[in-house]
């Protein structure tokens, strides 16, 4: 059983202090460093990374948020290669955890465009293992496409 004084204090000291001490756009930084674009075509990314060690959790696992997060940008990337002029707000994003990525790990994600309305996108994004081909993870992303105003 974990000790709630103890969980208090990771959440407040002394990282929380040093957050804001940490260059604008820090996290993007993080996790995309390595990103490899493979394919970028109307409505179609690949990419591929290979696991760093900064973004594994316990057992030198892909950390489930980093796996979001990638889901995020590569379905946001899906939806600006068709040609709208803004990827838009998230709306929702789902990600079914279906395999682990170990460190040291190639995977590859695939993301296509499903749907570009008026005022909603939604994008598909596959991880996979680069070697084997097994899926990792599966996500959607939905986005608001927000009308440009008249005035």
């Amino acid at each position: 059983m974990m000790d709630p004084e103890a969980v208090k204090k990771y959440l407040t000291e002394p990282a929380a202090n040093s957050v804001a001490a940490l260059p604008a756009r820090f996290f993007d930084v993080l996790v995309l460093n390595g990103l490899r674009l493979d394919l970028f075509e109307p409505g179609h990314v690949l990419c591929s990374y290979a696991v760093p060690p900064r973004l594994s959790s316990s057992g030198n696992v892909l950390h489930g948020g980093v796996v979001a997060t990638l889901v995020d940008v590569v379905g946001s990337a899906a939806i600006i290669s068709s040609g709208l002029p803004t990827t838009g707000v998230s709306l929702d994003i789902n990600v079914s955890y279906l395999d682990p990525a170990f460190t040291g790990e190639e995977i590859e994600m695939e993301s296509k465009l499903l749907h570009a309305g008026k005022a909603v996108a939604v994008a598909s994004v596959e991880l996979r293992n680069k070697r084997t081909g097994k899926l990792l993870a599966q996500g959607r992303h939905t986005k608001y496409l927000a009308a440009s105003s008249k005035l």
